[in-house]
């Protein structure tokens, strides 16, 4: 039977189109050949409703908080998640750990994903993902002794712990974190920052979890202090075989302690690569523009390198720019970034190259620049 030839073609470029498409996604989640990934992020989205009336509320719009996130986490892996105050980093925390319901997507642990689970089923998963909060002063209830907030995950999984076992359980991780096991009757307000984040982290760690999701754990902390909360980090993945999500603002603090990092805005990530592959070799304009803004300790090389410095300021997410979300405030955008929004892959420029350019990149005109951050 004869056959359309101008519809085969037709077929044919979109069975391409299709595949081309997966390949990004697939390009964009992975990125990284450590080995088994424990946590597959695909498509992620969390929209806020916005309402309006009184008596009978409608919806007139929604704050894309999250607007298509993918990712894998490896086992033992840290994955650092960056961008500026609003970009989305903490929805994305929120929403693996299950505190948030995303609007969709999937978040597949171990291969099962849990934003279809409840009840005992999500309860033992929580169990695995545990995560350390931003802000150490209000995460900690004033009115427990550490003794009842460390010991507070063994009530809500007392399989993990008997009873009469607890005690001893909670100054073992007193001492795991660097405190004194013999502040189990102290309360929060007779410690320190570090010392309060420390707790927190003793906490995360009580269930022996798989996964801990930090959201700026070392933020509200002095610059001294954070190092060894880091530090302190660093140390217990080697020991419990931890995998991290490690989401802050400071560039220095995420590259000290990541593997792969992931650069957000407006809801996306923009780029996503091995720590030297962002940091030495960035592609996106925006990522360029993040590290030229982090002072280098040294005069001469600081005097000597271009600062990049954005105009306007960041869209709302209730209504994001068409096409390519950083249109607004990039210095290379044209007709083309109105229409078509970037997908993230490997940029067409680089996709014949090897090297540490060649890693996805959301830009229709990516391309290399010299480092502009020091280690």
């Amino acid at each position: 039977m004869h056959r359309d030839r101008s519809g085969g073609r037709a077929e044919s470029r979109r069975e391409g189109e299709t595949a081309r498409v997966l390949l990004a996604k697939s390009r964009a989640a992975t990125a990284y050949a450590g080995g088994e990934a424990i946590l597959e992020v695909r498509d992620l989205v969390k929209h806020f409703p916005l309402t309006q009336g009184i008596v009978v509320r409608r919806q007139v719009g929604a704050v894309k908080a999250v607007d298509g996130v993918s990712f894998d986490l490896t086992r033992g892996e840290t994955l650092g998640i960056v961008g500026e105050s609003g970009c989305g980093k903490s929805t994305v925390a929120k929403l693996v750990t299950q505190l948030e319901a995303p609007t969709a997507g999937s978040i597949r642990y171990k291969g099962e994903d849990i934003t279809r689970l409840s009840g005992k089923a999500l309860k033992a998963v929580r169990r695995n993902i545990q995560m350390v909060f931003q802000d150490p002063y209000t995460s900690l209830n004033p009115r427990m002794t550490v003794g009842d907030i460390i010991g507070e995950p063994f009530d809500i999984h007392p399989e993990v712990a008997p009873r009469g076992d607890r005690r001893r359980r909670v100054q073992e991780l007193l001492d795991v974190v660097g405190l004194n096991p013999e502040y189990v009757n102290r309360y929060p307000h007779q410690f320190s920052g570090g010392q309060r984040q420390r707790i927190g982290i003793a906490r995360g760690l009580a269930l022996r979890p798989e996964i801990i999701v930090a959201d700026e754990p070392v933020s509200a902390l002095d610059v001294s202090v954070q190092a060894q909360v880091v530090n302190l980090m660093e140390r217990l993945q080697d020991e419990f075989d931890l995998s991290y999500v490690f989401i802050a603002h400071d560039l220095s603090v995420v590259r000290h302690i990541s593997d792969r990092v992931g650069v957000m805005y407006l809801g996306k990530i923009v780029e996503i690569g091995t720590e030297s592959e962002i940091y030495e070799h960035p592609t996106h304009p925006y990522t360029q523009a993040l590290l030229s803004a982090v002072p280098v300790p040294d005069p001469e090389a600081e005097a000597g390198r271009t600062r990049i410095v954005l105009e306007g300021e960041v869209p709302s997410p209730a209504d994001p720019p068409s096409g390519c979300h950083f249109r607004t405030r990039c210095w290379k955008a044209a007709e083309r970034c109105v229409r078509e929004e970037p997908p993230l892959d490997v940029p067409e420029g680089f996709e014949q190259v090897t090297g540490p350019a060649h890693h996805p990149s959301a830009c229709h005109y990516a391309e290399e620049k010299q480092p502009v951050a020091g280690g």
